[in-house]
């Protein structure tokens, strides 16, 4: 399904916006990776399964923060490692001083101002942009894009080697308790 990004005016007048700056608007630079991530696998740029992203398509997009999200992951790479390689890239921080300029956004806190809210709802009322970039990843279907962005699954294997501890640790109290040996709590009380 290929989507392309275009340039909307959303209500209030000024200079168009990008989908990508109306990501910042709502949810600030991790939206903005957030949003680039789920167009390029949308598009078939890039794959997220199990948490980690590889690119896959030949596309070179032309978008600036959507090239910086294919540069940081030349090989799988971790999606969490994704969104620390693109916290302060040049290209979002480019994206968020032009949000500035049209004074969209604070330059000294980076927050959304009020007329960066008034072209946000306007945005959101013309229903021009993918339902993701206002309101993030939790707005897609049930499926390894939603779980990879909303999950961090922290070092590769841990989660696999904790799990297993912590079966291994069941079976094993299992076993005890089964034996007479350790169990916890279940004990007689005094009588009164």
């Amino acid at each position: 399904m290929a989507r392309e990004h275009h340039q909307t005016g959303a209500g209030s007048g000024g200079e168009a916006l990008d989908p990508y700056e109306y990501a910042y608007l709502a949810g600030g630079e991790r939206r903005v990776v957030e949003s680039a991530i789920i167009s390029l696998v949308e598009r078939g740029t890039l794959s997220l399964r199990a948490a980690r992203l590889r690119t896959i398509g030949a596309e070179l997009p032309q978008h600036p923060v959507e090239r910086a999200v294919i540069a940081a992951c030349p090989r799988s790479k971790r999606v969490q490692e994704v969104f620390e390689a693109l916290e302060h890239c040049d290209e979002v921080d480019e994206l968020a001083r032009r949000l500035v300029l049209l004074g969209l956004v604070r330059n000294w806190r980076r927050r959304t101002t009020r007329a960066g809210r008034r072209r946000l709802a306007a945005a959101a009322a013309e229903g021009s942009l993918p339902p993701y970039v206002l309101e993030g990843p939790a707005r897609l279907d049930p499926g390894p894009v939603r779980y990879g962005l909303l999950v961090d699954t922290g070092p590769d294997g841990l989660g696999r080697t904790l799990r297993r501890m912590g079966k291994a640790l069941d079976n094993e109290s299992d076993h005890h308790a089964a034996d007479g040996g350790f169990s916890c709590g279940g004990g007689g009380g005094g009588a009164d």
